[in-house]
């Protein structure tokens, strides 16, 4: 049984439409420097000043990472059917709606098959913008399809990980989706497929739990906040004070869960070099 509607098939490409990028003409990062949104276009959403690097989206890092900005996205228009018929202070399937009116997501993933330096690559993007990047079934069922057709076809996956965890308006079948992922990333390593885990600002909760933190390599960018529950949830539950920068992915590489942190102006190429690397 599945727990998400599959309204039709297809193939489509880049559209210009609102995604996960700043608005505005300026943008204020938090160490206060202004940056125009044309230059942190150019520089790839990082602030030339202080290396902040700005929240985007799946419409950003495709247009990143892949050749000339072409690629085919797979199982599209996968949305959640509400299977709980969940409500809270709202009806979930309004949520929903409200979501990707605003967005003009389907859900908070997208799975493209595309080239990058001329290398066949399948990226799934994570949007925070889209409930928080919460982890449903749709995006469970999303990155299965996507390492099915990297098994298939026997192409590389990178997951671009930006979530604040489970899907709670869809409770047990969210939290299914970790070992679902997981036991899927198991069969592209039997195949000897190579994995590539990106995590962003912010990767937590389930996410972080189950394949965010099975790459082959683990890498992610600069300052991006990486755990389980929040510092402040921790912080409260134990009543101590936690060690400074915890949490942030420079925490998290020197105490040896991470491989490497890269700048996202030198993805695109640490990210062939890692490929060329593990198929040699």
């Amino acid at each position: 049984m599945a727990w998400f509607k599959r309204k039709t098939k297809g193939i489509l490409t880049p559209t210009a439409d609102k995604r996960e990028g700043p608005d505005g003409l300026w943008h204020k990062t938090p160490q206060g420097k202004i940056v125009h949104a044309q230059t942190l276009q150019e520089n790839a959403y990082v602030s030339p000043e202080d290396g902040y690097h700005v929240r985007i989206g799946s419409k950003e890092y495709f247009a990143l990472l892949f050749d000339e900005n072409k690629f085919t996205e797979l199982t599209p228009q996968l949305t959640s059917a509400d299977p709980l018929q969940f409500v809270d202070m709202q009806p979930y399937t309004q949520r929903l709606q409200a979501a990707q009116e605003k967005t003009q997501l389907k859900d908070a993933i997208r799975v493209a098959h595309g080239r990058m330096h001329g290398l066949e690559l399948v990226i799934a993007c994570m949007d925070f913008s889209f409930i928080g990047g919460s982890m449903g079934s749709v995006v469970g069922e999303k990155i299965a399809k996507g390492i099915d057709y990297a098994l298939k076809h026997h192409i590389p996956l990178l997951i671009i990980s930006k979530s604040g965890g489970a899907r709670m308006m869809e409770a047990g079948l969210s939290l299914m989706q970790m070992a679902k992922t997981s036991a899927k990333l198991l069969q592209l390593a039997e195949a000897k497929v190579p994995y590539i885990s990106l995590l962003t600002d912010p990767t937590t909760g389930g996410v972080s739990a189950s394949f965010a933190m099975l790459g082959d390599f683990n890498i992610a960018e600069p300052g991006a906040l990486i755990g389980f529950a929040g510092p402040r949830v921790i912080r409260e539950t134990i009543g101590k004070d936690l060690p400074k920068g915890f949490q942030s992915a420079e925490f998290v590489l020197e105490h040896g869960f991470l491989d490497l942190i890269v700048d996202r102006r030198e993805l695109k190429k640490t990210l062939t070099q890692l490929l060329n690397m593990l198929a040699s």
